[in-house]
């Protein structure tokens, strides 16, 4: 019935327990037992100014009430299109506590993809920033149904003078003053609203209901919406914790730079350090020029990213001589970490007296995010890891439920308390990916092939479906081309990724253009605005190479694989 957290590699995790206890909580609730603990400790703090566990609890539901005033109702969906700051975490957390349901997604989304996400949710409001409302304006004629839009500005957050003195540096200028007249509530007024309602309702919502939506492009790369319970959450929360051997992280510091609308941010980076009393260094974008600036001054505990972000440490000269024995944790997740690059990560850390090895993970994010992880002290050449406790890992044979023998490769199927609940309004889907095995579990059939050997550490190989990664970000080719070829001037498009040094993956897309039409560098141009236009930037193709044919397989389909190839070789991949 496949491996989990017991023998025979227990010995290998030391003192982890192989199975947990689970409160039967909501994600509000096992975060309000944290704050009644702890009330005075830091939960998260953002340019500097920090927010007591007492303080977030009455953010949360001072927000609460402000839904609760627009008419946000339980099993309502709200959109939430931010970047990490403290209005996304109250609004998150305000949300669950109503009984609502949180949609979660990119704050550089396209304005299409955009109301995409509100039409598919059917989503009552969005949270995002002043910067993006422009495209909330861009979209309004092709919503289904009326959205309110709740406007907050990073200026709001910021402590004194930064706040006052912040309208005048040159990010602010950049950012377009909204119409005096326009449709939208800002996040000062949308606060000030809820102070009508006296009483929240009742905190009666069932932990095992859903509560959160997230995206994944599943196993046919067409985008899905991934509905989670608080118990998915709280599960991964607790896993996490045991599993990293740092069971203790009250007031700990964890750099919480993955983004929130990402299940490894939100789940790992965020929740998991809320629940265990932790403190959330709020990062809303990464920047490579004050990575180092952060790490000496704020000397976080625990890094969860992903290899770009680690690999970021090497080409930082500011970290020379630098004491960094105040990582407790490195966590590597979301793409393949190559050996080279944990070697050099590794030797980076002990000439910086840490104390302590990168360590990748894995997971998919109808886990909410991993589940899977290398030990502590110990790590094999290769491998992800081994199961988080009450998680089960198998391979099966490609297509089937056949177990496979250790070392033989399968698809990698996962089996717990963290695997998400369904697609939503997609049940062929949901029913090609969570399968009753006859062992009686249910199993998530990732999409990913990979071995196991004797010993249950698990091996990563390749993806079976489709799929690029860049920057931690899954990007779904099918989708890109279907994008590429609704353009007038496109007969037939492929979009490849080729390998990078520091994205690990980027985006590449060959195109054939329409008879009659030149392959000009004015083309390539109108392309690309095409493409910014329906695509977030961090899928944007980096080229566009006009081809007159795209190579076929014998049964007359594009040989996506030859020119991914081709691309790498190019590239000296």
């Amino acid at each position: 019935m496949g491996i989990s957290a017991q023998a025979p590699w227990l010995k290998f995790y030391g003192n982890m327990p192989a199975h947990l206890n689970y409160p039967k909580k909501t994600i509000y609730q096992i975060v309000r037992t944290t704050a009644k603990e702890h009330p005075k400790l830091v939960a998260y703090e953002f340019m500097n100014k920090e927010t007591t566990y007492t303080q977030f609890m009455a953010r949360i539901d001072r927000t609460a009430r402000a839904l609760v005033a627009l008419g946000i109702q339980k099993g309502d969906r709200v959109t939430i299109c931010m970047p990490n700051s403290p209005q996304a975490l109250d609004t998150f957390y305000a949300i669950n506590r109503i009984g609502a349901v949180s949609n979660m997604i990119h704050p550089l989304s396209a304005p299409s993809e955009i109301a995409f996400y509100l039409n598919f949710s059917h989503s009552k409001a969005i949270l995002t920033l002043d910067q993006f409302y422009g495209k909330l304006v861009e979209i309004e004629d092709q919503l289904k149904q009326p959205v309110i839009r709740i406007i907050a500005q990073i200026k709001d957050e910021l402590p004194a003078p930064l706040n006052l003195l912040y309208p005048m540096t040159k990010a602010a200028r950049k950012i377009p003053k909204l119409p005096k007249d326009g449709s939208y509530i800002l996040w000062r007024d949308f606060l000030r609203g809820g102070e009508k309602v006296k009483a929240l309702p009742e905190d009666d919502m069932n932990y095992l209901e859903g509560a959160s939506i997230l995206y994944s492009g599943g196993t046919t790369g067409t985008t899905k919406g991934i509905l989670l319970s608080s118990a998915n959450f709280n599960a991964t929360a607790l896993q996490t914790i045991a599993a990293s051997g740092c069971e203790n992280i009250i007031n700990k510091k964890m750099l919480s730079v993955m983004p929130v609308f990402h299940g490894f941010g939100l789940g790992i980076g965020i929740h998991t350090a809320l629940v265990g009393g932790a403190r959330c260094i709020l990062v809303p974008q990464f920047n490579v020029k004050t990575y180092a600036k952060l790490l000496l001054k704020k000397k976080p505990n625990f890094i969860p990213g992903v290899p770009t972000l680690f690999e970021a440490l090497l080409r930082t000269d500011m970290l020379e001589g630098a004491d960094l024995s105040f990582l407790d944790g490195m966590f590597s997740g979301g793409d393949s970490l190559s050996v080279e690059l944990k070697r050099k990560v590794d030797d980076f850390l002990k000439a910086h007296n840490a104390k302590i090895q990168i360590r990748e993970g894995y997971g998919t994010t109808e886990c909410v995010t991993a589940s899977c992880l290398t030990p502590k002290d110990y790590a094999r050449s290769g491998s992800i890891g081994i199961p988080f406790p009450d998680t089960y890992y198998k391979i099966v044979k490609p297509g089937t439920e056949e177990e496979m023998d250790p070392n033989l490769e399968g698809e990698i199927c996962i089996s717990g308390p963290s695997v998400m609940m369904c697609y939503i309004d997609n049940p062929e889907e949901t029913a090609q990916t969570l399968r009753r095995h006859a062992d009686g579990r249910i199993w998530c059939h990732t999409g990913d092939l990979g071995t196991m050997d004797a010993d249950g550490f698990v091996y990563f190989r390749q993806r079976i479906k489709r799929m690029i990664i860049t920057s931690g970000y899954n990007v779904y080719p099918s989708q890109l081309e279907n994008i590429i070829d609704g353009h007038e001037k496109v007969l037939l498009s492929c979009v490849v990724g080729v390998k990078d040094k520091y994205k690990m993956q980027k985006v590449k897309a060959y195109v054939v253009l329409r008879p009659g039409v030149e392959p000009t560098e004015e083309v390539r141009q109108e392309l690309f605005a095409h493409c910014r236009k329906h695509i977030a930037k961090y899928a944007m193709p980096y080229e566009i190479e006009f081809r007159e044919d795209l190579p076929k397989t014998l049964v007359g389909k594009v040989a996506y694989r030859v020119l991914e190839e081709e691309a790498n070789a190019q590239q000296g991949a």
